[in-house]
This record gives C-alpha cells, sequence and structure tokens, in this order.
C-alpha cells in the first residue's frame, strides 16, 4: 500500500464511519481514531509520510471555518466569560500543572521541555468537542461553550508551545518576551483576519457566481492562517477571526443557490477532512509504539500519570469556575449560556478530548538544540503525549453518549421550539409589512391581495403549525394536503422534463453545455 492508497482509505473510511457511528451510537471521530490504529498496526501499511510542520497548516484552517459556520459573533461574545475561563484560564493552569508532574517523574526532562509537553497536552480538541458533542442532543449552551473553548484554547497553547520550544533550542528564555509575544500575536493575527475577511467580503460581492465564491471560501481560510504565521501572528486566531467576519457580513439573505450550495460543500469537507485528521491520530501510533521498545511499564506509567493530571485538573477547575459564573451571571442581566447543574459540569469536564492539534503539536518538536545536542526528552514527551491523546479521545470518546444517557442531559427543546414559534411569528410578519408596502404602491385586485395575505400567514404555519387556531389549522392542513398533492405532480413533470433534457445529451449534434445549462434551470425550478 502506498501514500495515495492510504489517503483514499482514510477519505473512504470518513465516509462509512458517519452511517456506522449512527448506528452503533459512536462519534464518528472516534471510530476513525480506532481505524487508524488498525491501520497502523497492519504490516502492509506505511508509515505516513507528512511533514510535522504541515498537519496543523493543512488540517487545521477549514476544520475550524466550518466549525464557525455553525456559530456566531454574539454567541461568543455572550459566552466570553466561560470561553475565557476554558480556552485561556484553564490551558495555562494545565499546562503548569503537566509541567510540574512531568519536571518530577520523567529523568532528565528539563523544565522547559516539561513546558512544551503541558503546552501540547492541555488544550482539548476543537474537532472533537464539536464532532462528538454535537450528536449528543446536549443543551445548546454546553454546545457554545464547548465550542468557544475548543476553537480558542488552541491559540494560547501553540502560542506557549513555541516559546517553550524556543527556550529549549536557544537555551535562553525571558518571561516578559514570552508575554510580548503573546500579545503581539494575538494583535496581529486579529488585524490580518479581519484584514482578509474585509477583501474576501468584496472579492464574493465582484465574484457573483455562486460556485466561485464557495471556492474563495476555501482558499481564504487557507490564506489566513499562512499569512498570520508569516507575520508572527496565531494562524488559528487569524481563521477564527476570518471566518467569524464572514459569518456576519457575509450573508446575502437572497442568494439562496449559494447558501444551499455552500453548506452541502461545507458539510462534505467538515466529513472528509475531520475523518482523515482523526485517522492520522491513530496512525501516529507508530511514533509512541516505536519509542517505547524495551521501556513499556516506565514509560506507561509516566503517561498514566499526565493523564491523570489532565483529567483531574479539568474537574477541579470546572467546579469552581462553573460557580464562579455562575454568581457573576445572577449578578448582571446577560445573556451568557453556562451549565446550569452538576450534571452539566460533568459532561462538560468528560467532553475534554485531546486529539488533532496534540498530535501535531507533538510530531513538530525539534529533533535538536542549536547547540547540537538532540532535543532533551524528546521520545518520551511524544511517547506520554500520545498515551495522553489516545486515553482522552478513546476512553472519553467512546464513553461520553453513555455517561450524557446515564446523567439525562438533554436539550431544552421547549426553549428551542419557542424559539422557533417566535421566530415564525417574525417571518410573517416581516411577509405581511412587505405586503402592505406593495399594495401602498399597486393596486392589486382584492382576489389577489387576499391570496397574497394566505401566503404571508401561511409562511409562518409552515414553520410553526401552532400559530394557526383550530379552525384555521385544520385548513391549513387541507391546504397543505392540497399543495403536496401539486407539488408531487409538479415533481413528477419536471422528473419528466429532466429525463427527456438528459437524454438529448446523447444525442447527435447535441451542445453538452447547453443541455448542463437547461438542465440547471430545471434542476433550479425544482427546489422552489
Amino acid at each position: 500500500m502506498d501514500q495515495l492508497t492510504l489517503l483514499f482509505a482514510l477519505l473512504l473510511g470518513a465516509v462509512v464511519s458517519v452511517p456506522v457511528g449512527e448506528r452503533l451510537g459512536l462519534p464518528a471521530p472516534v471510530l476513525m481514531t480506532v481505524l487508524g490504529i488498525v491501520l497502523a498496526l497492519l504490516e502492509f501499511v506505511p508509515n505516513v509520510d507528512i511533514p510535522p510542520d504541515l498537519i496543523l497548516p493543512l488540517l487545521l484552517p477549514p476544520l475550524l471555518h466550518a466549525a464557525v459556520r455553525r456559530t456566531s459573533w454574539r454567541q461568543f461574545a455572550a459566552n466570553v466569560r466561560p470561553i475565557l475561563l476554558l480556552a485561556v484560564a484553564l490551558v495555562f493552569v494545565t499546562m503548569l500543572c503537566v509541567a510540574a508532574v512531568a519536571h518530577a517523574i520523567v529523568p532528565g526532562l528539563p523544565l522547559a521541555a516539561a513546558v512544551a509537553l503541558g503546552a501540547l497536552v492541555a488544550p482539548p480538541d476543537p474537532v472533537a468537542a464539536t464532532a462528538v458533542a454535537g450528536k449528543l442532543g446536549l443543551p445548546r449552551r454546553l454546545v457554545s461553550i464547548l465550542e468557544g473553548e475548543g476553537l480558542f484554547n488552541d491559540v494560547t497553547a501553540i502560542v506557549l508551545y513555541n516559546v517553550a520550544i524556543a527556550a529549549v533550542v536557544s537555551g535562553a528564555f525571558s518571561p516578559w518576551e514570552a508575554g510580548l509575544d503573546l500579545v503581539l500575536s494575538a494583535v496581529v493575527a486579529v488585524a490580518v483576519g479581519l484584514a482578509l475577511g474585509w477583501g474576501a467580503n468584496r472579492l464574493m460581492d465582484l465574484l457573483g457566481d455562486a460556485t466561485l465564491q464557495i471556492g474563495l471560501s476555501l482558499l481564504v481560510p487557507y490564506a489566513s492562517y499562512v499569512l498570520a504565521e508569516e507575520l508572527h501572528g496565531s494562524g488559528v486566531l487569524a481563521v477564527l477571526t476570518t471566518a467569524l467576519f464572514l459569518v456576519e457580513y457575509a450573508t446575502d439573505a437572497d442568494d439562496v443557490m449559494t447558501r444551499l450550495a455552500g453548506h452541502t460543500f461545507w458539510d462534505i469537507v467538515d466529513t472528509l477532512v475531520t475523518g482523515v485528521a482523526f485517522g492520522l491520530v491513530g496512525l501516529e501510533l507508530h511514533n509512541a509504539i516505536r519509542t517505547a521498545s524495551g521501556r513499556w511499564t516506565e514509560l506507561l506509567g509516566w503517561a498514566a500519570a499526565i493523564v491523570g493530571v489532565v483529567v483531574v485538573v479539568r474537574l477541579l477547575w470546572l467546579l469552581p469556575a462553573t460557580w464562579l459564573t455562575k454568581r457573576l451571571h445572577a449578578a448582571r442581566d446577560t445573556d451568557e449560556e453556562i451549565p446550569v447543574s452538576w450534571r452539566e459540569t460533568v459532561v462538560m469536564w468528560w467532553a475534554g478530548m485531546r486529539g488533532v492539534a496534540s498530535v501535531a503539536l507533538a510530531l513538530a518538536i525539534p529533533l535538536e538544540t542549536d547547540a547540537g545536542d538532540d532535543f532533551p526528552g524528546r521520545s518520551e514527551i511524544v511517547f506520554i503525549a500520545f498515551g495522553v491523546i489516545m486515553a482522552t479521545l478513546l476512553l472519553q470518546g467512546l464513553s461520553l453518549p453513555w455517561l450524557v444517557g446515564r446523567l439525562g442531559v438533554r436539550a431544552d427543546t421547549g426553549r428551542e421550539k419557542q424559539f422557533e414559534h417566535d421566530l415564525a411569528v417574525r417571518a410573517a410578519k416581516a411577509a405581511k409589512r412587505r405586503l402592505r408596502e406593495i399594495e401602498e404602491v399597486e393596486e392589486l385586485p382584492e382576489e389577489l391581495s387576499e391570496q397574497m395575505l394566505r401566503s404571508a400567514f401561511d409562511i409562518g404555519v409552515r414553520i410553526s403549525p401552532d400559530l394557526a387556531e383550530d379552525e384555521r389549522r385544520e385548513a391549513h392542513r387541507q391546504r397543505a394536503r392540497r399543495l403536496k398533492r401539486v407539488r408531487r405532480i409538479q415533481r413528477e413533470m419536471l422528473s419528466a422534463a429532466r429525463h427527456e433534457v438528459l437524454a438529448a445529451r446523447s444525442e447527435a449534434g447535441a451542445d453538452p453545455e447547453v443541455v448542463d445549462r437547461v438542465l440547471r434551470h430545471l434542476d433550479v425550478r425544482s427546489l422552489r
């Protein structure tokens, strides 16, 4: 098996793992990690030949962009306190605790190298949190906080990791310079993200075509990441800033085709890249196995100790942090979404899985220092890092669905239905307002005006049937049945038309481009 065949195997696994995971009740990323482990243990499967410094730039930008598309700036702003407590403060605390324990138990491991280990295992994986927690029917507030933590904690962890690696390689460290690097990295990243977001927004308006706009949306996250890194900023924060800008300002309510096609496109990208990313996590197991040759007992003991530190520190941090956030929330009238019970706090604790970023950072540790010596403790750091990744991803990822069911943590469907109902009312009122505005400038026949008024009402009822009174609800049901029948007949008519046009593609002298253009018009008509 060569590298290309291995890539296709991972892509196929990414597609198949989704329905298999739904049937087994297991997260698809965890299944892909298991597949990677199985492949890594097979002799005929080659080692992954990807430079470690390319793993993050290749995988993170599209994954982060896809995750941000499911949220909004308002949601981040409303949850800034819990996100900062998890994405910044908890990363610092975890890094320090891991560094202290690793420095104490691993003989000869310098403090700076221990800090690098702490930085690379500190951040829970944003992709794992979104892909796993988002499929379990958790309350939206928990998913929002987990998404925010996962998206922003890599920013802190990667900067701390770079500072620690630089200290080991150069043999010098200045806390003031480290703090300044952190601030400058964030400032540069935000500036790059805003500039590229604004530029991409303008360019999309000029392009106009949905295909070109979606193609540009794939390139922009990569451009944002690479440009920020070239300017010594945080590529992760730059991608997040660009994506949030585009989500807020690059949406045209009437651009239906681009929105539908873009949603489908990014679902495909998210599924494939997530599958490949977690497949690579499993495949890289061979690095840990090679490192542990003849030292299994010792290395497994160290890895187990660090796993314990990572898991326990998250719990011990979440309990007071949740209590503090509740107190601040009660004292101020805010829209902040916080865990409302100890059960939700336990779910948040157990959802702290490590993944792609930790793998990439572990593999990116230099082989030598500037003095030409071997990087101190590199093999031990790599093994411990993989131990933490595998233990948290497999143990927590496989048991999280069971834990959620056992604790009975579920989304507040009543609140969601009420919000859907309110939106349906707003949509119907907006349609009626527009009808009145049209009637002021145009003379509409009474029959047409009544028909349009019913249509405006139906806009809301189709979203939320509870809007209609009993009598009107029954009338709406009858109209809906009649409309369903009409649409069925229309679908069959359009299907016959499409078959006829498609058959013409094989006829002598037919122009395929003209056939495809006519077929596209029929497809768009079918969406109405």
